[in-house]
């Protein structure tokens, strides 16, 4: 277990998984050159939040309120959403936003509910890690997550920060642009959004789904 992982995991809160977890063969296969590095993530801590639940890192399979990886990653959940966007991806962390961490063949990205666009964050789990270290406040919104739960109280299991006003719209992140929302339910809706604007010029108007 490499310093970067052994730290984010000692930051990080009880394992939301059972012990001795096991990712089956397609997940490790989406994996890659990393399925060694995630399964020992996992073999150490089977999923946790970190960051004042500002980070979710995903148990193996899902566990009483938490949704594991390979169910995460069944394509009708969400994926399917983005029509053809958000696939070859392996989702298995994310911020208090909903925006996703993700393996692909050469590196761990950066996915954004809202255009489906990746950005490459590290070459290895090792450099996901310590990017985390370094810059968490930005990359997993643990100052707006501080803030939210402050004055509404604990972010209960599974639930995620979206944007009334979505953030490619102009919202602002403020905590007054913040909602509790099932994090699945929120990718399904912002995958709307993303395949919307996929072709759009900049300032073309989009039709937003008004959510109950």
């Amino acid at each position: 277990m490499t310093h970067p992982i052994s730290e984010l995991i000692e930051l990080g809160g009880p394992a939301l998984g059972l012990p001795d977890p096991a990712l089956p063969a397609a997940s490790l296969d989406r994996a890659g050159a990393m399925a060694d590095e995630l399964s020992a993530l996992l073999d150490h801590k089977n999923g946790f939040y970190a960051f004042e639940s500002a980070l979710r890192v995903l148990p193996a399979r899902s566990c009483g309120p938490e949704i594991g990886l390979v169910e995460w990653n069944y394509e009708k959940l969400w994926i399917d959403e983005y029509r053809g966007m958000a696939d070859g991806l392996l989702f298995f962390a994310e911020d208090v936003f909903g925006g996703q961490f993700c393996i692909r063949a050469d590196g761990v990205y950066q996915f954004d509910p809202e255009t489906a666009r990746t950005e490459k964050l590290a070459s290895s789990l090792e450099g996901w890690a310590d990017a985390l270290l370094h810059n968490y406040k930005v990359l997993t919104g643990h100052p707006l997550a501080h803030e939210w739960q402050r004055l509404n109280g604990q972010l209960p299991s599974g639930i995620r920060l979206v944007p009334k006003r979505p953030f490619i719209a102009g919202g602002e992140f403020s905590v007054q642009n913040l909602f509790p929302l099932d994090a699945a339910t929120s990718m399904r809706w912002r995958a709307s959004i993303a395949v919307q604007i996929k072709d759009l010029p900049d300032g073309a108007q989009i039709r937003l789904k008004v959510l109950d």
